[in-house]
Order: C-alpha cells, then sequence, then structure tokens
C-alpha cells in the first residue's frame, strides 16, 4: 500500500519525538504544503555531487574490476547556484539533497519527475529503496534529448513513493554496498556464486 502526502506528512512530524523506528526526509520537507499536495509522493531535490566516467582506451568495463569508482570515475562538486550541463548522450551520476532513513515496515521506490522527462532528461526508472535504508540517494541521469539540459544543485529532480512493506523480523535491515551514501557512486559489479558454478561447468564441458 503506497501511503498518502498527508502520511508521510504526519510520519514525518511525529517521528523524531513518537517513534523508535523514524522515518526520516532531511533537510524536511514542507510539511503543510505535502499535506495539502494531495499526491502520494515526495518530491526529492537535486544535491551537489556529481561522478562522471573518465575517457579511457580499454575496451570495455569489466566484471569484478576493482577500484573502478577510482580508475574510471570522476567526481565533480558543484555549489548551490552553479549550473551543470547535461550534454545529449551523456550520463552522470547525481545524488540528492536529501538524506533519507526508512524503518523496518517501509520501503520505497525512486523515479524521474514527467516535466523532465519531457525534456529528455530521465532518470533510473524505479529504483528500489530497501527497508532499513540510510543515507542520500544515487541517481543515475541522461540526456536523451537533442540539446543540452541546465541542472541546478537544490531543484526539484525526483519523487519518492514510500510503501508499506510486510516483515517477520526486525533484525534483517538493508546491507547493500550503497547505505549511508552521501556521494554517488558507481559501487562494485561482481558474479555470485551461481554464476560463477555455471561458468565453471561449462568450461569443464569443453
Amino acid at each position: 500500500m503506497i501511503l498518502k502526502a498527508e502520511v508521510i506528512a504526519k510520519r514525518l512530524e511525529e517521528g523524531d519525538t513518537e517513534t523508535a523506528d523514524p522515518l526520516v526526509i532531511s533537510p524536511q520537507p514542507d510539511l503543510d504544503k505535502l499535506t495539502e499536495s494531495g499526491s502520494a509522493s515526495v518530491d526529492l531535490r537535486l544535491g551537489t555531487w556529481f561522478v562522471t566516467l573518465r575517457p579511457t582506451r580499454k575496451s570495455h568495463i569489466e566484471i569484478e574490476e576493482k577500484e573502478i569508482q577510482w580508475k574510471l570515475a570522476k567526481t565533480h562538486y558543484v555549489p548551490f547556484g552553479e549550473k551543470y550541463y547535461l550534454h545529449p548522450g551523456t550520463f552522470v551520476l547525481g545524488i540528492t539533497l536529501e538524506w533519507i532513513r526508512l524503518p523496518i515496515g517501509l520501503g520505497a521506490y525512486v523515479i524521474g519527475k514527467s516535466t523532465w522527462g519531457r525534456r529528455g532528461l530521465i532518470i533510473a526508472t524505479a529504483t528500489g529503496v530497501h527497508p532499513g535504508f540510510k543515507g542520500c540517494l544515487t541517481l543515475e541521469l541522461s540526456n536523451v534529448g537533442q540539446v543540452p539540459i541546465e541542472i541546478k544543485p537544490g531543484m526539484k529532480i525526483c519523487q519518492i513513493f514510500i510503501h508499506k512493506v510486510q516483515y517477520i523480523s526486525s533484525k534483517y535491515l538493508d546491507r547493500t554496498q550503497f547505505v549511508g551514501s552521501r556521494k554517488p557512486r558507481l559501487g562494485e559489479v561482481s558474479l555470485d556464486d551461481i554464476a560463477r558454478k555455471l561458468g565453471e561447468a561449462h568450461h569443464s564441458n569443453l
């Protein structure tokens, strides 16, 4: 069940004082405006950190390549009041201004705002946020339009939908590699045990 904006506003208002496992969005949105919006989401703003991929002579990005963040990625800081131009066909990682904390009974997903999508700015669709997550959310931004797009830290960039989650035990929380992030990160990609065993089985049959 997706929470309406007025329910989210009430949870945010009461969470700091009356709940041991609160929902937190910091900086907090205007709760009166959120309640009156009649929506089922909360707008999130663009932060000041960006990550782009460096030009490279490599033929491809390898699975399980170590330290890819430092080898292939470059971090940029754009202060409030300044602009960042996202050119056609380019891709950049951004970060939300807001720091999010989800209690064990809530999950969420993030989508772009349609007003930006109609201008060619695409954000990773349905980015899932697991119960127990704490941190800023990394945004995958790309320009599929024909002209550069001007974006600014602090502007509304996406929206988060929050929903209830059934659970049995509170000891199982989100422990993914992005928990606690305050800057965008590429993260690590690796093969799990099943993928490795499938590869080994294939080579043993050659």
